[in-house]
């Protein structure tokens, strides 16, 4: 159990509560948003919504633990890395596709930038974690 728990120790418990904060801005955001006003801009609530799951996903592989969950975890923060980059990218070559603020627009500015951050500060994180692991014998 004690390798389990291993992804939430140390600074991986900062991770964790920052994702579970995120997860619970970014679903209630899209949340609202669709339900309210998806007509006005349904791209951005629609990529608003794919935030809330990848910063769900990634709480509970943090939570979780053990080797498959950090592989987890690691696979989706890079992704979560490649969707920041291409929708912060797009919504400043093309604000007019963009009517309302993504999560991920201008790289997270909405957020303080944390959305860029988070992905980088995770795969450091995983990355460290799986290093110290001891290799089977």
């Amino acid at each position: 159990m004690a390798e389990r728990r291993g992804l939430a120790k140390g600074p991986g418990m900062l991770l964790v509560w920052l994702y579970g904060v995120m997860s619970v801005g970014a679903v209630s955001r899209s949340a609202l948003q669709i339900a309210t006003e998806f007509g006005r801009a349904p791209l951005a609530y629609t990529l608003s919504a794919l935030a809330a799951v990848v910063y769900v996903f990634i709480t509970y592989t943090l939570v979780r633990g053990g080797e498959t969950a950090r592989r987890a975890a690691l696979v989706c923060c890079a992704a979560e890395l490649v969707g920041v980059l291409v929708v912060g990218t797009w919504t400043l070559l093309d604000p007019g596709a963009f009517p309302d603020a993504t999560v991920w627009s201008e790289y997270g500015f909405g957020y303080v930038f944390i959305p860029v951050l988070l992905p980088v500060t995770g795969i450091m994180w995983l990355r460290k974690a799986g290093a110290r692991r001891p290799s089977p014998a």
